[in-house]
């Protein structure tokens, strides 16, 4: 019977348009994507594998790891430098934020490394983002 999705999906759709609101959506789902967005900021996701060069003023950089690690960084070149430790999300995903936002006319480059906590070693390479 492969034609009963397809029926039901027209009884939904017919419900919906008679409640005026979409008949199975799932609250929480529904906040996330159709809810309040002007208070949300851009988050741009840098992974082993995806390496983000540049992204925007007033943006959220999110770091993510292959496993728990302490994220050294800067903003000015190494002059100065931050910690910060990792936390991991309910999929396991261990994960940074900074906030990405220039106060200057001039792009700034984000320099960051890694220090893997389980290995106990350094990643011995730095990385960068550009915030435009």
């Amino acid at each position: 019977m492969p034609l009963m999705w397809a029926h039901a999906e027209y009884i939904k759709l017919l419900r919906s348009a008679f409640d005026g609101k979409v008949y199975d959506m799932i609250p929480e789902v529904g906040e996330r994507y159709l809810g309040d967005r002007k208070n949300r900021k851009p988050v741009e996701v840098w992974k082993p594998d995806r390496h983000v060069r540049f992204i925007r003023n007033g943006s959220i950089l999110r770091i993510h790891g292959a496993e728990a690690f302490r994220l050294r960084w800067s903003a000015d070149g190494w002059k100065s430098q931050s910690d910060t430790e990792s936390t991991a999300n309910a999929l396991q995903i261990d994960f940074v934020d900074l906030p990405a936002t220039v106060s200057s006319v001039k792009d700034v480059c984000i320099r960051f490394t890694f220090y893997w906590r389980n290995s106990d070693r350094w990643e011995g390479q730095d990385y960068s983002v550009t915030v435009h």
